[in-house]
Parts: structure tokens; sequence; C-alpha cells
């Protein structure tokens, strides 16, 4: 009897120990980093925000763009080699993208020579890749300011720290030395996760970008192998 009272005196300690455990969730750990931490975290959670936005924004953008009709050059063609000119650009008007655009500026140059309209397609390309890059810019610059302000809660948080133990007359008080740190980490976690959100969708958007001004060159080239063909 003397043993199981034991026992059961030994798991109530146990029992008051692990519920007396202490947890920490995101938002706790934020805070504990003192005004200096939060100020920051409030600067990465606004660029993430802003990442995510241009983000979609311009994916959404980039795939209209990409879409066209696979007939739509056969129909460009064979309005142009029976001479409707007046069909072809009502046709690039429809269908609205970059690569009629393109298309239609060199339709309304045609009966000047070749390198003209090739010059004025190449000048209209320019303003198509510019328009389908708006922002995009501003996603690596996030992927590369964004660690550096993480960088920056971390030393203010090590300076706390270090100012803390500098003025702790020899008793150090954890709990300060412990907000200090918190911000330290803190800060430097939510900067790398921010820089790697906004590089990743930096690369997606350049790679679906590439891609839409291939498909605009390719139908170039075509068009004006088209205008180049003898009658």
């Amino acid at each position: 009897m003397i043993i199981l009272s034991n026992i059961q005196e030994g798991a109530e300690l146990l029992t008051d120990g692990e519920s007396v455990e202490k947890t920490l969730s995101i938002i706790e750990l934020i805070g504990s980093g003192g005004s200096a931490g939060m100020v920051i975290v409030t600067i990465l959670f606004l660029l993430m925000i802003v990442a995510i936005y241009i983000y979609f924004e311009r994916l959404f953008a980039i795939k209209a763009a990409s879409k066209i009709d696979s007939n739509f050059m056969n129909q460009i063609k064979d309005h142009v080699s029976h001479g409707k000119i007046d069909s072809a650009q009502i046709l690039c008007a429809q269908v609205n993208s970059p690569v009629s655009r393109l298309i239609n500026k060199g339709i309304t140059r045609i009966g000047k020579p070749l390198e003209d309209i090739n010059t004025a397609i190449e000048n209209a390309g320019r303003l198509e890749v510019y328009s389908l890059e708006k922002n995009v810019s501003v996603l690596a610059t996030i992927s590369g300011v964004a660690p550096m302000i993480g960088f920056l809660g971390t030393v203010i948080g090590m300076i706390l720290s270090i100012f803390e133990i500098a003025n702790s007359g020899g008793q150090i008080d954890i709990k300060l030395l412990a907000d200090g740190l918190y911000t330290a980490m803190t800060t430097t976690v939510g900067g790398l996760i921010v820089g790697i959100v906004a590089y990743m969708a930096y690369n997606h958007l350049v790679v679906k970008t590439d891609k839409v001004v291939y498909q605009m060159e390719a139908n170039s080239l075509e068009f004006l192998d088209h205008l180049n063909e003898p009658i």
C-alpha cells in the first residue's frame, strides 16, 4: 500500500509538471520579440502581401496573353493572300492578344519594305514585353530585401541582448535577454520565408513570360515569311 501511494504521488507530480509546460504559438512568438521585432515582422508581412498580389495579378495577365487560337495565323495569311487587309485587321482586333497586336502592326505596314515591317513589329514587341513584365521587378526586389530586413531584426535583437547583459550589474534578467533573442530569431525566419516565396514567384513569372515572348517571336517570323513568299 505504501508503494502504491508513492507511485500515485509521483504520477500526480508528473501530471502537474506536464500541465505547466509552456507552449508558444506563432502570435506569442512574434509578440515576445518586443516592439522592434513587431515593427520588422509587420514590414515583412506587408511585403509578403505585396508579393502575393503581384504574383497572382501577373500570372493571370500572362495566362490571358498566352491564349490564342491555333487557327489564327492561318486566317491571317489567308486574308493577306487575298488582299483582305481590313478583314485581317478586324480579326486582330477581335483576338486582342500580344501576338495579334504585333501582327496588326505588321499588317498596317504592308506595302513598305520588309525591313521596315520587321522594325515596326520589333518595336511593338518591346512594348508588349514591357507590359508583360510590369511590376515583376518588384518581386525580385522583395526577394533580395526581405532577408536583409530580417537580418536587420537579428542585429537589433542581438544589440538588445548585449545591452541587457551590459546593464545587468552581474544579475542577468533571462526574460529580457530572451526578448532580444526572440527578436533576432523571429525576424530572421520571417525574412527568409518572404524572400524565398518572392524569389520562387519571380522565377515562375519569368518562365511564363519567356514562353509568351517565344510565341510572339514565332508568329511574327511566320507572318514575315509569308510576306516574303513569292506571289
